[in-house]
């Protein structure tokens, strides 16, 4: 069962969302936050495997919400989707550097919000591409930089191929088309990666291949 956790200042979204997520056999809401202070709180205390949190709300807003949930080693399990409407890009590039896994647009349909919860639960891929290319394009323009844990070079050829593919948001069986290996060899191959550069998630691994020159933003796969 995936445990999912809502945060949304406005309680007919909520609502919403709880109807549409609690309906999947595979799905629960466990709680629900109306600002960014009570959403870190329940978080601790619930312990969901995805944390759904709206970039705007009142008190602490997503991001700093997101930046302390994923700042948290105690809460390393959870996954945090940032809702957002593509109104406050700028702040989001913070939330993807601090470990969130993925954005969504709000008016998605239906079923591309059942996907996402399902997909940032088993760590699979990122979500709204669209969105998250634009986000790492302007966090790689920015002056920061990634820690040495995270160089690409600790990596053999074939790692740093697969690390390319996933920073253009290739999912693991995409990967396994791409190279024609199987799907249980690219999830290694991604697994590795990921022990080796300490990242996170998959989210972490776009930037690096971002940072590291592997993808250019606006190049195609």
């Amino acid at each position: 069962m995936i445990r999912v956790l809502l945060a949304d200042d406005q309680a007919l979204i909520r609502a919403g969302f709880r109807v549409l997520l609690e309906a999947e056999p595979d799905i629960e809401v466990v709680a629900e936050a109306a600002d960014g202070a009570a959403a870190v709180e329940l978080v601790r205390h619930h312990r969901p495997d995805v944390a759904l949190v709206d970039v705007q709300m009142p008190g602490h807003d997503g991001i700093e919400a997101a930046q302390r949930i994923c700042a948290d080693p105690e809460l390393a399990g959870v996954r945090v989707v940032i809702l957002t409407n593509f109104a406050l890009r700028e702040y989001l590039v913070e939330a993807l550097h601090a470990g969130v896994s993925g954005f969504l647009v709000k008016d998605s349909e239906p079923e591309d919000l059942i996907r996402a919860v399902r997909v940032v639960a088993a760590g699979e891929a990122l979500l709204a591409p669209s969105v998250t290319r634009q986000l790492i394009a302007e966090y790689v323009a920015a002056p920061r930089r990634l820690t040495s844990m995270m160089e690409p070079s600790v990596l053999t050829p074939r790692e740093r191929e697969v690390l390319a593919l996933v920073g253009h948001g290739m999912s693991n069986q995409e990967i396994s088309e791409r190279l024609c290996i199987s799907h249980t060899t690219a999830k290694t191959h991604v697994s590795r990666v990921m022990v080796k550069l300490g990242a996170r998630d998959r989210a972490q691994l776009v930037v690096v291949a971002y940072e590291s020159g592997l993808v250019e933003p606006g190049g195609g796969a």
